[in-house]
């Protein structure tokens, strides 16, 4: 993750934006995603994920109707993948040598010179974030909570004795 005011070196700005709209415990989403992730080891230096969770977050299910509207298209559903010129409505094995296909394509473009929705709308991508550690803390809470409810009740029960 870049911080914010730093540089992007030459290497960077090489990487094509795969933007991938998403579905937290979406199954098709979840195929997507580890699909890329198995491709990581050999194209990762082409391509660069850029994250949008829209179930639980209404501003990235709005910035996925604006975007899509902006192509002429309706976005039914997640995952909804966008690589320069072309998207994709879900997710198939048909749709994985289309996919690796546009990334290599928009790669070996100059990226000057390459079609990139996000800047046209004038919005700024973010890079996807790893939220284990948020995950973490919020097991570690809901954990406490359900250990204090149960202290509590056995308490009760004590005092009632």
């Amino acid at each position: 993750v870049r911080a914010e005011g730093e540089e992007v070196t030459s290497e960077e700005s090489k990487e094509v934006k795969v933007y991938f709209f998403r579905g937290e415990g979406c199954s098709h989403c979840a195929e997507a995603e580890a699909w890329f992730e198995s491709i990581e080891a050999e194209y990762g230096a082409y391509f660069e994920i850029v994250d949008y969770e829209t179930w639980y977050n209404a501003e990235n299910a709005e910035l996925m109707q604006t975007v899509a509207k902006a192509r002429g298209e309706e976005a039914q559903g997640v995952p909804y993948i966008i690589i320069g010129d072309k998207s994709w409505n879900g997710f198939a094995d048909d749709y994985k040598e289309e996919i690796l296909a546009q990334i290599q394509a928009v790669h070996s473009q100059a990226p000057a010179d390459r079609y990139d929705i996000m800047k046209y709308l004038g919005t700024t991508p973010k890079k996807k974030k790893d939220t284990s550690s948020n995950d973490a803390l919020l097991l570690i809470l809901i954990l406490l909570v359900t250990g204090g409810i149960g202290f509590g009740v056995y308490k009760a029960r004590e005092t009632a004795k």
